[in-house]
């Protein structure tokens, strides 16, 4: 069996002007990357997450450059880290998301554009994805909370995975009621044995797979508005 051949990444820091603030990111993109996934991250977290980080490696490989990105300026997270209320706005981080679908979208040129969401960073990345409409190829959402977007889950019209940890019963069953909600193709997968934070021996590789046939497979061409089904 041959070695599977590494793709060549270039990697850089950006900084993205949106509106009133400047948030840091990390940009990655292999030579001719067919879409850009922007990550959103959890609670308490920013764009170091190293669980982000292994995800954006694998999408990376598989031909997709990422945008992994603080939410909160660095004054916001130091508040946040003190009262854990930032963390819930998701209309704010929402806010910052489409921002920065915007960004790579006309600064770098993205082809497609897609979402992948943890805990309460995947409830902003539905409330974008409900607002830019057709402009999202695709949504991942890593032990998720959409109950916390449940006013725009209707409006989503990009196809939606969602992924879960069989041993986190509580956002197990937010993202079962979530299906009902989501009026596009839509996915639930539970990863065995997994909690919340999928550190157990495989769990979050499982999810990087997961994650990156999902991305693949609707992020081969732009995206284009969908109808919405029942």
């Amino acid at each position: 069996m041959h070695p599977q051949r590494r793709v060549i990444t270039q990697r850089r820091a950006v900084r993205l002007a949106l509106g009133p603030v400047t948030l840091s990111g990390d940009l990655a993109a292999a030579p001719h990357a067919s879409g850009v996934v922007v990550f959103a991250h959890g609670s308490g977290s920013n764009r170091r997450s190293p669980r982000n980080r292994a995800v954006a490696d694998g999408l990376q490989q598989a031909g997709l450059a990422t945008l992994l990105l603080d939410l909160l300026t660095p004054g916001e997270a130091a508040v946040d880290a003190q009262t854990a209320r930032l963390r819930f706005d998701i209309p704010l981080l929402a806010e910052r998301i489409v921002g920065a679908t915007d960004w790579v979208t006309h600064r770098i040129g993205a082809s497609a554009v897609g979402y992948f969401g943890a805990s309460t960073g995947a409830a902003a990345a539905l409330v974008a994805a409900a607002e830019r409409g057709g402009a999202v190829a695709a949504v991942v959402c890593r032990g998720g909370r959409p109950d916390l977007a449940s006013a725009a889950l209707a409006q989503v019209r990009a196809p939606t995975l969602l992924i879960v940890g069989a041993a986190d019963p509580v956002v197990l069953d937010l993202n079962r009621q979530a299906i009902a909600a989501l009026r596009v193709e839509t996915r639930l997968d539970i990863v065995a044995g997994a909690g919340h934070l999928f550190e157990e021996p495989g769990a979050l590789e499982r999810v990087t797979l997961l994650a990156r046939d999902w991305f693949v497979r609707h992020m081969s061409a732009p995206a284009v508005p969908r109808r919405a089904t029942g």
